[in-house]
């Protein structure tokens, strides 16, 4: 993996990634001249326990540009300035304009609830240069690298005091509030480990007291035992729709052997990963025979300093149908109660995603 590190106009970083050597000339450019002057601050829910991120100035940003203006085009011209540079790079990627946490933090306000900083950062990842394709189309080597720039760009933001939680995550498609049609993920690195990891975090760290082993990794065991949901099943990694699916089409996608991390990936483990997104990608575009949106979150352990030994890397897919031709959205009991009700069987839907050919080279 090759890195070049870049600053824009306005103060922000950016860092070009390529499976080949960067020319050092390259030069950050940025749809905007002047640095950051409004950012987000925290406030407390009283009833959940929890912290809220409110960033007002996130109106202004970009949603769904048309297709003449691309702000992620490559370009060499100043007067055209966008977010990256023309050049050689496989993966991009930048501070976020328009930061749900980070950037410019002003202190937060007095109210009647407890408020504080919204310390932490936000990322843009740009997956290739290429705005017409997709992720899961993109050679099995760039996907490795992919793989590599979230280690490494966890492995630095993580190891900042204030950040104690990193999640890489893709939404795909306008379907699920995609901001640029160009292929790209976000970074998210929090000041705390948000509700939803830390849910995860205390039934791992339970279940390995209990038995000295991950409650992931036992399940990936028992998955690959039984069979019937598995969509691939490598030497290294494994994909499925879990037994205990919330939604249909629901996949995860995890390394066998536990590891805290991306950055912990030993070389074959990242490339059979690799593999294991690939397939479930085009198996869920072949599915419907069209562009498959989606929510991708990958899920590590927290960057506290502590080893984690009940971690277990791993991404969890969920797609918005219910069926074919149906939008699936949280009913009342999901969003109100957290209780979920599913409507269509796991094995069903697993079903489905076999029956789809895929080829890997």
């Amino acid at each position: 993996m090759h890195r070049l590190e870049l600053a824009k106009p306005d103060g922000r970083r950016l860092t070009l990634y390529g499976r080949q050597p960067l020319p050092a000339g390259l030069a950050a450019p940025s749809p905007f001249a002047d640095p950051l002057s409004a950012g987000p601050h925290l406030r407390w829910h009283v009833l959940r326990g929890e912290w809220v991120t409110y960033a007002a100035h996130r109106q202004d940003r970009t949603f769904l540009p048309p297709p003449e203006y691309n702000p992620l085009a490559p370009t060499t011209d100043p007067a055209n300035p966008t977010e990256v540079p023309a050049g050689p790079w496989d993966v991009a990627v930048f501070d976020n304009r328009f930061p749900s946490l980070g950037g410019f933090v002003p202190a937060p306000p007095e109210l009647i609830v407890p408020t504080a900083s919204a310390q932490g950062h936000c990322e843009v990842v740009v997956f290739t240069q290429d705005r017409k394709t997709s992720l899961g189309a993109l050679p099995l080597d760039h996907i490795e690298l992919l793989l590599q720039v979230w280690g490494e760009r966890t492995a630095r933001l993580g190891a900042q005091e204030a950040i104690q939680y990193v999640l890489p995550f893709e939404n795909r498609g306008a379907e699920v509030g995609v901001t640029l049609h160009h292929p790209h993920g976000q970074i998210y690195a929090y000041p705390m480990v948000p509700p939803v990891p830390e849910r995860m975090q205390q039934v791992a760290a339970d279940h390995f007291a209990a038995h000295g082993r991950g409650v992931l990794e036992m399940h990936v065991e028992a998955e690959r035992r039984e069979g019937a949901r598995l969509l691939y099943d490598g030497p290294h990694a494994v994909a499925f729709v879990p037994a205990c699916a919330r939604y249909p089409y629901e996949v995860w996608i995890a390394p066998v052997r536990p590891v805290e991390g991306f950055a912990q990936l030993e070389p074959e483990a990242r490339a059979d990963l690799a593999r294991a997104l690939k397939t479930v990608l085009l198996k869920y575009d072949g599915l419907w025979q069209r562009p498959f949106p989606y929510l991708m979150a990958w899920y590590q352990a927290p960057t506290d300093g502590r080893p984690h030994p009940e971690s277990h890397l791993h991404a969890q897919l969920w797609p918005p149908y219910r069926t074919r031709d149906r939008l699936k959205y949280l009913a009342g009991t999901e969003l109100a109660a957290g209780f979920f009700a599913m409507d269509a069987l796991p094995e069903d839907k697993a079903r489905e995603l076999q029956q789809v050919e895929v080829d890997l080279p």
